[in-house]
């Protein structure tokens, strides 16, 4: 059974820094690409960044680049996202995915970007 737990959200000023992490289980980490997406309030859930089963290409939205970063560590099976430079547009709840696997998402986490 598939089993993913995001953590790492919380209140950060504009311009401030956060790093996501996504614990992986129930199966071959390392054989699936992964992405990030998030959901504001009363919009679509969107696509953040991908990244593929060995870590060698990631992508991005285009309202992210240059200022997240997605990576992964599969001795540890989890997956990353460093986000710089937030802005208030970033505030949503975030999610891991992989999407290759149906129904894989977890819980989310709250990133709120204020100040």
């Amino acid at each position: 059974q598939v089993q993913l737990v995001e953590s790492g959200g919380g209140l950060v000023q504009p311009g401030g820094s956060l790093r996501l992490s996504c614990a992986a289980s129930g199966f071959t980490f390392s054989g699936y690409a992964m992405r990030w997406y998030r959901q504001a309030p009363g919009k679509e859930r969107e696509f953040v960044a991908q990244i593929t089963s060995a870590g060698g290409n990631t992508n991005y939205a285009d309202s992210v680049k240059g200022r997240f970063i997605i990576s992964r560590d599969n001795v540890k099976n989890t997956l990353y996202l460093q986000m710089n430079s937030l802005k208030p547009e970033d505030t949503a709840i975030y999610y891991c995915n992989v999407p290759a696997l149906r129904n894989s998402w977890g819980q989310g986490t709250q990133v709120t970007v204020s100040s």
